[in-house]
């Protein structure tokens, strides 16, 4: 497209899930309740970690930035969809979108390379229990959670700076509730070649290196357990890792689902739909993964409630 029919565009309209007037009370109170209960959730896993002193292993500390990473995850796009619906707009300038893009990128990232850590840990744990004070240490702990920050920052920033150089036409919608990084460079008037191969370069090595991570840790896991004489030994060995066994089969299957959808219905609301359950449901629901399969966590939780109380009383 010639360069006259290009514009320094300002701004995208967000087409959310629905038009209709009187569905937008609906959909302001259910993602609003999800919204506060993820983070709510999320928070107390944390504020319990840190109170809780039995807690303070590596894998609580995981944990906790896993749980920080999912409230950040979550409202990099909730919020503004919530401003959105009350205002009665559907606008978003071109800053907040790269900004937006370039945070649900750190943020979504951070969370598979915390998954894959957390992998790790359980993998060390249950394989090799007598060098695990020696092998996770902190100083080991804090470097692994440097390297995950610093990779997934270079990811979301290499692709924010590669959309600031693309030429958008006016009249841009985008049909999803935030700005989602292929859906907007399908919006752009110049070439997106290079965009188009570092995004599936990126994908290709941030999604699948931690997954194949992830399920090597499994697979010793499960050889180790295997191994092991008794059903009692073998229920308490699973029992070490399985809410996180839980949390990534969600957070995997969701997100698989979601972009599988979006490949199939393009410029579908539908796509929107589907990626609900990686965005927002999959951070709600894990502090309760946490919380209910965990006596650990339990523990911590009552006995923050229990401070609470006492503080509210005096």
């Amino acid at each position: 497209m010639e360069s006259g029919n290009q514009t320094h565009i300002k701004e995208f309209i967000l087409l959310g899930f629905s038009e209709e007037p009187e569905l937008q009370p609906l959909l302001f109170g259910v993602f609003l309740s999800m919204y506060l209960v993820t983070f709510t959730g999320n928070l107390l896993i944390i504020l319990a970690i840190i109170t809780d002193s039995r807690l303070h292993t590596p894998m609580y500390f995981f944990l906790s930035n896993l749980s920080f990473a999912d409230i950040c995850f979550t409202s990099t796009t909730v919020p503004k969809m919530l401003r959105n619906i009350q205002m009665q707009t559907k606008v978003i300038t071109h800053a907040a979108c790269i900004t937006q893009i370039f945070f649900f990128l750190l943020f979504g990232g951070l969370d598979h390379f915390l998954l894959t850590v957390m992998a790790y840990d359980r993998y060390v744990a249950i394989c090799h229990p007598l060098h695990y004070t020696v092998i996770m240490n902190p100083k080991f702990c804090g470097l692994l959670l440097l390297a995950s920050c610093l990779l997934t920052l270079m990811d979301s920033l290499l692709h924010s700076l590669m959309l600031l150089r693309l030429s958008f036409c006016t009249g841009l919608e985008i049909s999803h509730f935030f700005c989602e990084l292929n859906l907007v460079i399908q919006l752009a008037c110049s070439n997106t070649f290079l965009n188009d191969i570092v995004l599936y370069f990126a994908t290709g090595v941030l999604g699948v290196v931690p997954m194949t991570g992830i399920l090597y840790s499994y697979t010793k896991i499960v050889s180790s357990i295997m191994k092991i004489a008794s059903s009692g030994g073998k229920y308490k060995a699973f029992s070490t890792c399985g809410s996180h066994l839980s949390v990534v089969s969600m957070f995997y299957g969701t997100g698989l689902g979601g972009y599988l959808c979006s490949a199939a219905i393009e410029n579908s609301r539908a796509s929107a739909i589907a990626s609900v359950m990686y965005t927002v449901v999959t951070p709600m629901l894990n502090p309760f993964i946490y919380s209910l399969r965990n006596k650990d966590i339990k523990q911590a939780l009552g006995k923050l409630f229990s401070q609470a109380l006492s503080v509210s009383s005096w």
